[in-house]
């Protein structure tokens, strides 16, 4: 049995390590602004405080009432599988946002409230979960879970109220870091990527292509007759059909393709793995859906078609370097206005 003195000096023990902890946490939220390096630090910190064995923290999406899985430790991978979900209405996530307050389960067997199923076919019996709030904005939640029915110390709820005020600001910090990054690529008008990005992702993407011996595709798009639009309607009028044609590409587009505004009216997509055949269908489903809806969504125009010219060039069936792909590519549109426009010109084309 622990003497008086013993067992004041193990408390005092525990204290200066829990605050030798909240330093390397603080160390680390101001030293790097990758968000998953630091919930992950903070994840660690607060299940060794909790002593659970099993611990995540999910981001929470207020406009869409949605939460997604960002960092995870001692979860079955089965029920990881599952990185977004929706906030059920009288469920327990429900529950923390609208209160904002720590939330304890000490059996969810025993808690009426509590009806995940798949939180109860991993085992979890007690958990903990902590709000983590930004200037009275919820932005994400920390869970700590046990395995076993448990009573919590409330005296280490002080402790993670602190790392939760930490994990909301690296939160908040780490999302202001990319939205400043994100704006310095994006296009101001369209939202699409601008023509100095594309510098960088052309060089990465034909460098991948030529590592791995893949192909890659590039279309170039350009508005049909545009300058005499703009003069008859007006720029705004002009800047509205570039942002519809910028969504309609944005729509279109597997993840994995990058898109631009190069300049003016014109647009530029990489298209990675992807062969001539399926790029021309691309292009060629782009330049419908623009004739079908870019005019009709801007009401100042009265509804007059937008079209486009499309010409598409694929790594290494048109060429090997940049100059290649670049002069063909823009020749093929060149090819596509005289012809006509409204159309997709390719090298599959006989003259």
């Amino acid at each position: 049995m622990l003497s008086i003195n013993e067992s004041t000096s193990e408390g005092l023990q525990k204290q200066i390590d829990a605050l030798r902890d909240l330093i390397e946490v603080a160390k680390t939220v101001v030293s790097t602004l990758d968000l998953d390096t630091l919930l992950q630090a903070i994840m660690i910190s607060a299940m060794h405080y909790a002593e659970t064995p099993a611990g995540s923290v999910a981001l929470y999406d207020a406009r869409n009432k949605e939460l997604s899985l960002h960092v995870h430790r001692g979860l079955s991978s089965e029920f990881v599988q599952v990185e977004r979900w929706q906030v059920h209405q009288g469920g327990l996530t429900e529950q923390i946002l609208n209160s904002g307050e720590t939330f304890i389960v000490s059996d969810t067997l025993e808690s009426p409230f509590f009806n995940n199923p798949l939180a109860v076919k991993e085992g979890i019996r007690s958990l903990i979960c902590v709000p983590l709030i930004f200037q009275d904005e919820i932005v994400g939640i920390l869970y700590l879970d046990d395995f076993v029915p448990r009573q919590f110390d409330r005296g280490r709820l002080e402790l993670l109220s602190i790392l939760s005020s930490f994990a909301a600001l690296a939160i908040h910090n780490a999302r202001l870091h990319n939205r400043t990054k994100l704006m310095a690529i994006t296009d101001y008008l369209t939202g699409l990527h601008n023509h100095r990005y594309f510098q960088q992702i052309f060089n990465q993407e034909l460098g991948r292509a030529r590592r791995y011996n893949k192909v890659m595709s590039m279309i170039i798009l350009d508005v049909d007759n545009f300058k005499s639009f703009n003069d008859r309607f007006g720029h705004a009028v002009g800047d509205k059909v570039l942002i519809a044609i910028g969504d309609i590409i944005t729509r279109s587009l597997r993840k994995v393709d990058f898109a631009f505004r190069y300049g003016g009216e014109e647009f530029v997509i990489i298209l990675p793995e992807t062969s001539q055949e399926n790029s021309v269908m691309t292009a060629d489903r782009l330049r419908q859906k623009i004739a079908e809806e870019a005019g009709p969504s801007v009401e100042e125009s009265g509804g007059i078609p937008i079209t486009v010219s499309a010409g598409v060039a694929t790594y290494p069936d048109n060429g090997t370097s940049r100059e290649d792909l670049f002069s063909l590519m823009d020749s093929f549109l060149y090819k596509a206005k005289t012809m006509g426009k409204n159309r997709v010109y390719h090298s599959a084309i006989t003259p």
